[in-house]
């Protein structure tokens, strides 16, 4: 079986997941664990995590090996898309 280099799991935890969810989203993530990248992009802090996977046995391992070797990036404030979206709005109210 042919593996990806990268795994890019974007925007987790935008739509709720089915219950079994958790437990492959760990099988997926530790079976990379220290052998391939990935990259995960969520809005939701890890606080949120055992609540939104169903099951806080697996959440704790799975962050755990997540954050190992891991570069945490964390983005405040209003979202790029909506403030250049608002601006495009903007100048077209202005030129009518």
């Amino acid at each position: 079986m042919k593996t990806a280099d990268l795994l890019i799991i974007d925007d987790l935890f935008l739509r709720k997941l089915p219950a079994a969810a958790g437990e492959e989203l760990a099988d997926v993530l530790m079976t990379r664990y220290e052998k391939l990248s990935k990259i995960v992009t969520s809005n939701r802090p890890g606080d949120d995590w055992p609540k939104l996977l169903g099951d806080v046995v697996i959440v704790t391992p799975l962050l755990d090996r997540l954050m190992h070797h891991s570069h945490l990036l964390k983005f405040d404030g209003k979202s790029w898309r909506l403030k250049e979206t608002a601006a495009q709005v903007a100048m077209r109210a202005r030129s009518k």
